[in-house]
């Protein structure tokens, strides 16, 4: 359990994000430098210029030596830089307010801004003993290690969700995020494969690249770099795929012609096709359609309605072509006096996005990814207080026959039943009143009532009960 305050606790996470990977990318490259200044026999001259250059060529600054520019930097160690930038991000971010993710962002570009300065100043002065070695140019090398730790910065704060939560974000975004990396992923393994085959075919020519040097450290030199280039192998063999092309100097690679010419002596570019183009390079462009069937596969997964699902397939497509478009613009690059290698940036882009969003769409539509939109449930109108409801609203609720036995108001069939057969409800006019009760003779009465309720002869006293009950029978019995 960690003891230590809050504050304690994101600074320490600051900095790990502002300096981290920046920090271990130096202490793996001057281990490498180091070494191989001490197996050349040199000394230690120029040591610390030739690390910071090395810190900067990671972050896709060229570098110049003697004149000739070195443009073409391996993917692997920038990828790597972006995957550790990414992950410090993400563990400093997690579980954090809005306000902590903004310092996290601007320490994860910070750290490596600082550091690209004092590399530049280690160059400028180390220029001045090694003239060969020149400073770069330092608006290019800023900008490299911007975009570099800010793409690095974007991947881990996404990778925590809480870009997902934003009002705005619509739903079906992960989905399509998850389909465009299924697509680049696809893409670049399915080329790797191909250019494993090229490889095997073409060992000659990689044993005789190997050759060129004799000594065990020499070749485990032209090891280490071939491995260093694999992603830009693989991005050539997938510009191949989708149609476009990838070229080395003069010499020029596509699935429909090869213009051989001079490559550098790197053991992984055996994997270039020689001429003349025999009918295989042509199975390429199944790579571009397999990729585009997975992405398709990936949007699929959930059925949307059309326009949603078409939107999905659009986002997926864009996001796979920028992603190749950039990987293709950092492994390519001037190389001394072989020229320009790289791929056809004009064309590879858009050559995916066609890939992806044709091949993609009908994958979709026979995967079951589209629905049909639901119709609009009619909601039944509520009748306010009188008055206040709507005449045809009104009409609508009540306009259902009653049950036979129901008493519906104002409807006159109602009297027409036995029950209601009666002088008062037969009447049209005013029911007729009842007859006055009429008593008998009224002086009768008065003498009667006169005779039968005197208040004197219901006074009692003692003795007068015997009598009375005498006096009363015969009365009685009359």
């Amino acid at each position: 359990m960690d003891n230590r305050s809050v504050g304690s606790r994101q600074a320490r996470d600051l900095l790990r994000v502002a300096f981290g990977p920046s920090v271990v990318a130096l202490g793996v490259i001057a281990a490498v430098t180091l070494i191989q200044l001490l197996i050349a026999n040199s000394d230690m001259t120029g040591a610390f210029g030739a690390i910071a250059s090395m810190w900067l060529g990671v972050h896709q600054v060229p570098v110049s030596i003697g004149g000739r520019e070195l443009g073409v930097m391996p993917l692997l160690p920038v990828l790597l830089m972006v995957w550790g930038t990414a992950r410090t991000t993400a563990a400093a971010a997690a579980r954090s307010s809005w306000f902590v993710i903004r310092w996290v962002v601007a320490s994860a570009l910070g750290g490596p801004l600082l550091i690209a300065a004092i590399a530049l100043a280690v160059i400028h002065d180390a220029s001045s003993v090694i003239t060969e070695l020149q400073t770069p140019d330092a608006s290019r090398a800023f900008a490299g290690v911007l975009a570099v730790h800010a793409i690095g910065a974007l991947i881990g704060v996404a990778m925590t969700g809480r870009l997902l939560t934003l009002p705005w974000i619509p739903r079906w975004l992960p989905d399509a995020l998850r389909a465009a990396a299924t697509g680049v992923l696809a893409l670049l393994g399915l080329s790797g494969v191909v250019a494993a085959g090229s490889i095997i075919v073409h060992w000659g020519t990689m044993h005789e690249l190997f050759g060129i040097t004799d000594s065990m450290f020499g070749q485990f030199s032209l090891a280490l770099l071939s491995v260093l280039y694999i992603p830009n192998v693989l991005v050539g063999t997938a510009a191949v795929a989708v149609g476009s092309s990838a070229h080395i100097g003069l010499a020029n690679f596509s699935s429909f012609t090869v213009l051989g010419g001079d490559i550098p002596a790197v053991p992984v570019l055996a994997a270039a096709p020689t001429p003349p183009l025999g009918p295989i390079w042509v199975a390429l462009l199944i790579v571009a359609a397999v990729s585009a069937v997975a992405l398709g596969q990936q949007c699929a997964r959930r059925p949307e309605p059309l326009p949603i699902a078409a939107a999905k397939l659009t986002v997926a497509a864009a996001l796979s072509a920028v992603t190749m478009a950039l990987l293709g613009y950092a492994g390519g690059g001037r190389l001394g006096n072989f020229g320009d290698v790289g791929v056809d940036q004009t064309t590879f882009g858009p050559a995916v996005f066609v890939w992806f969003l044709s091949i993609g769409g009908l994958t979709v539509a026979m995967a079951g990814g589209l629905v049909r939109r639901p119709k609009p449930v009619k909601p039944v109108p509520v009748p306010g207080p009188e008055g206040d409801a709507d005449e045809d609203a009104i009409t609508d609720v009540v306009d259902l026959e009653p049950p036979a036995d129901t008493i519906v108001l104002g409807d006159p069939s109602v009297f027409d039943d036995p029950v209601f057969d009666d002088p008062v409800f037969d009447s049209p006019d005013e029911p007729t009143p009842p007859a006055p009760v009429v008593f008998p003779d009224d002086a009768g009465f008065d003498a009667r009532f006169d005779s039968e309720f005197d208040p004197e002869e219901h006074f009692m006293v003692d003795g007068d009960i015997g009598d009375t009950t005498a006096q009363r029978r015969p009365e009685q019995d009359d």
